[in-house]
This record gives structure tokens, sequence and C-alpha cells, in this order.
């Protein structure tokens, strides 16, 4: 490599879930490994990445937005070469070429590692093969440890991705499309990058996959994510470890009693159940209905003390009725969950669902979004209302946005970036918490999501669990 192309300038625009942010992770890693400069200032980047999300409507106009956003920086600015990656090359890699000619390379997620020739100065127009539907295993990408990774999150935070791709064949989603079949990360891998992650400071471990409770199942794992879990609590240094997006169908009584024995695996369950009518969840090919998902929040909420439940729903799905999406509203009234998101329904070409009749219109479909959502507000500022002279174990994340006279942070019920937070006003004499710290937080107020509260102590750092392991720890972390 010669001196010229050490001293170029490497800018990345990660869109999408926390999923992609990892992938924006490696390839930063490789990137760098190969002596090229990061940047965080799109004006000083002579190459510059964009990592899109392709999932629905609002994400595909998201990503072509910024995508022609950084394009404008070709003649404006410094920027050389564009690059475009990610979800929404695996679904439209030549329309993009050309509709969009500033694009200098494009890669799908699969081929992560060619960033480096990608962004190198001989790499116009590379376009690697578009992959098949359900392409060969061996094209499928996963990173493991050994991966080059730079984290973009706060030094105490960090993503793991432990599996890779979706086997549900859920009619209104595309990710199996774009990201393969389902596969995991052998256990071994997972607990060496937490071994060194938390040797670098890092006190939150987020796990994530399409379904975190499908972990292991294709390595002949019996309750693969509970086992992950235990040897995860092993792990000195992590404070606490949390997972997201649980699939209803695999919420095993396992994995929450894990849940329910340790101090440092959050008391939180993300399970996007989408909807609550029988006829729907069938279109869906999702299954259950409400009185079977009224079951499963009971037991969840039984077997986990304490814990608070997040879930996702979709309005205006084809066929959708006004008794439908009653029932719905019924089940969220009934419920109480302690977090919710509402997502209209996006038509995408791919899904099974685009062939259905009776579409929603789309009036009626956000009518119906703002309707669940002004019933979950009125939910949520009863619960926070609740709160109020508890104390809670916080992690502190930094000054607040709203104001520089708070701290903000989050308990262990909040998961960054998709729920609210605690706004810290006041502190004990002679606290002084920072950007990673733990606090115990009494509760002095509520807004409707977020809540305010007085930092009186100190958390004790946490006793990594001794007892021995149930898979062998040494066992463990070489497979």
């Amino acid at each position: 490599m010669s001196s010229q192309e050490l001293k170029n300038k490497i800018g990345f625009v990660s869109l999408g879930c926390p999923k992609n942010l990892v992938d924006s992770e490696v390839m930063m890693g490789l990137v760098a490994g190969q002596g090229y400069e990061l940047t965080a200032d799109r004006d000083a980047a002579d190459v510059l990445v964009v990592n899109t999300c392709g999932f629905i409507d609002a994400a595909k106009k998201e990503s072509i937005d910024t995508i022609l956003e950084m394009a404008e920086l070709k003649s404006t600015g410094k920027c050389q070469k564009l690059v475009v990656t990610g979800c929404l090359v695996e679904r439209y890699r030549q329309d993009l070429q050309r509709e969009i000619p500033e694009i200098d390379a494009v890669l799908g997620v699969n081929e992560l590692e060619t960033i480096v020739t990608a962004v190198g100065p001989s790499a116009r127009d590379l376009s690697l093969p578009v992959l098949a539907t359900a392409p060969p295993a061996s094209a499928l990408y996963l990173y493991n440890e050994r991966t080059p990774r730079i984290l973009a999150t706060p030094k105490y935070s960090a993503y793991v991705k432990i599996a890779e791709g979706c086997d549900h064949p859920c009619s209104f989603c595309v990710i199996p499309q774009m990201r393969g079949k389902f596969r995991s990360r052998p256990m071994g891998s997972i607990l060496n990058e937490a071994d060194r992650l938390a040797s670098q400071g890092v006190k939150e471990l987020l796990l994530i996959g399409q379904d975190t409770t499908d972990y292991g199942k294709d390595l002949g794992i019996k309750d693969g994510l509970a086992h992950l879990l235990r040897e995860l609590d092993r792990v000195e240094g992590l404070h606490w470890i949390r997972f997201l997006y649980a699939y209803p169908n695999n919420v095993h009584d396992a994995m929450l009693d894990v849940m329910a024995e340790s101090d440092h695996i959050c008391k939180y369950i993300d399970i996007p159940l989408q909807h609550a009518s029988s006829r729907i969840l069938k279109s869906m090919l999702r299954g259950g209905n409400r009185r079977s998902l009224t079951n499963l929040i009971r037991r969840i909420r039984d077997r986990v003390p304490g814990v608070a439940v997040r879930t996702t729903f979709i309005v205006g799905f084809p066929g959708e009725t006004d008794a439908d999406f009653d029932e719905l509203l019924g089940f969220v009234r009934e419920v109480e969950f302690d977090n919710l998101g509402v997502f209209t329904y996006s038509d995408e070409e791919e899904c099974g669902a685009f062939g259905l009749d009776d579409k929603v219109p789309s009036k009626i479909a956000r009518s119906r979004q703002s309707k669940l959502m002004r019933a979950q507000a009125r939910i949520a500022a009863r619960k926070a209302k609740g709160m109020i002279r508890k104390k809670v174990e916080v992690l502190i994340e930094g000054t607040s946005s709203e104001s520089e006279l708070l701290l903000q942070g989050r308990t262990q019920c909040q998961a960054p970036e998709i729920d609210g937070c605690v706004l810290i006003n006041d502190f004990a004499e002679g606290l002084d918490p920072q950007s990673g710290d733990f606090v115990n937080v009494e509760i002095t107020g509520a807004a409707l999501y977020d809540l305010v509260g007085t930092a009186v102590s100190k958390v004790a750092p946490r006793t990594p669990k001794q007892e021995p392991s149930r898979l062998g720890a040494t066992v463990a972390r070489k497979n």
C-alpha cells in the first residue's frame, strides 16, 4: 500500500438496526487494519461508506436520501469515492448502480470483507454477483471473535451478534431473503469476544440476532440461549447482559429461569408480537391468538418478577378489519406492556403478504397507529408515576441532550435508543458520576416515558458467579 493510500480518510454512515451497526463496526475494523484513517467528519472523508437498511419503505427512503446526500459531496467536497453496502444492496443492487451513477461500489451483507478492496484505488464499479434467494452456506457471512472490529457505541456498552439470518417465514418480512438462513456463532467465539470486550471496559453487553431465542438450535444445543447467558454471567467485568428480539414460540422456561436467577442479566425482554388477532396472525404466518399471547406474557412475568416487557405491533396489515384492530387494542389495554412500538404495514414486493387482497388505506393504518400509541401513552404514564420514591440502578450515559444541567442514564428496563431514560437532576454529597458508572437513583418525578431522580450512591462492582459451568467454560471457549 502506498503512502498516499495510507493518508486516505474513510467515513462511515450506518443506518438501521444494531445488527447493521455491528456490520459497520466490522468494516471499520477491516479498513483500519489496512492503514486507512477513519473520520467522523464527512467533509474530510476521501471515501464515504453508507451502510443501508432496506427493511421497509421508511428505511429505504432514509437510505436513498442519505446516499444522495453523500453523493453530492463528490462534487462539493473532498469525497472521491462512494461505497454503498448493506440490505438495500441485497434488494436493489442493479437499480442503485443504474439510478445513482455516483456510486462507485456496492457490497451486500455477505460481502463485508470486500470493503478493503472497495475503498481502494482500483474499485470503480465494483459489483459482485447478486446472491440468490437461498445462497449456499459457504456464501453466508458471520463474523467471529478474531474479526477486526471498531466499536461505534460508548466505551461502556457493546453489541454482540450471536447469530445471523432467520428461518421464520413471516409474510411481512424480507429478512430471510436479505440475510439468509439462521446460523449461530459457536459459543466459544461469543465468550471469547465477551472476555475481550469486558477487558476493554465494556460493562453492558447487548446480544443481538434476528431471533436470539433460536440461538444454538443449528448447533444441536438445547436451550442454547439459556446456556449462553449462564456462561456470560461468569465473565468478569460485565455488569449488565441484555438480549434483544425474542420470538414468541421460543420463550422457554429455562431461559426465563436464568434471567430470574441472575443479578446481571437484565430483567428485560423485547418480544415482537406483531398482532393479537388470530386471523391476522395466521395471515402473517405467525400463529397464536390473543389468549395464547396473554398467557405467554403472564408466564414471563410470573417466572421473572419485575421484568419489563417490550413489544412491537404492525397495524394496517392486508385484511385487517376494525374488529381485528379492536382486538389488538383490547389486548394492549389488558396486558399493559412496559414499552411498545407500533409500525404501519409496509407492502414489500418480495414478501408473501404482497399478493394479499384487501389492502388497508394508509390513512386508516396511520389512524390506528396513533390510537394504539395513545392507549400505550396512558399506560406508560401510569407506570412511570408508580416508580416515584423507588430506588433503581442506573447506567450513566452522560450529559442529557435536553440540558447541560442534567445527566442521563438508563435502568435495566430501558434499552439504548428505543426506550425512555432517567434524567438525574441532583446528587448526594460527594457523588460525581461519570459516563459508564452505575449509580442508585431515587426516582422523584416522571414524564410520559422518562423518569427523573436523584443519584444517591454508587453501585458496587459485580462479582461473577463462581460455581462450575454446566457446559464447562474451557470446552465452551474452544467450540
